[in-house]
């Protein structure tokens, strides 16, 4: 991720300036403030729903996956015996 240094802030805030004006430029920052403060309200109120429980139960896929390479491992090394 890139650094953001002092003078590239300044040159936002100097181009944020010309576009906007000394009128709307208070108004757009605290909008941009408000937006990022409920960003991280989402963010921060839905971090616990993500937590994976400490045991997992197998899968289905798993399983099958499983229980389909048996027979064929069975298969596999009864054919090397009469060979």
């Amino acid at each position: 991720m890139p650094n953001i240094g002092p003078m590239e802030l300044l040159v936002v805030a100097v181009i944020a300036l010309i576009v906007l004006g000394p009128k709307k430029l208070p108004d757009a920052a605290s909008s941009l403030g408000r937006g990022v403060r409920q960003f991280r309200d989402a963010v921060s109120s839905s971090t616990p729903s993500l937590e994976v429980p400490d045991e997992a139960p197998a899968r289905p896929a798993q399983r099958a996956a499983t229980e389909q390479e048996q027979p064929a491992l069975a298969g596999a090394a009864a054919s090397a015996d009469r060979a």
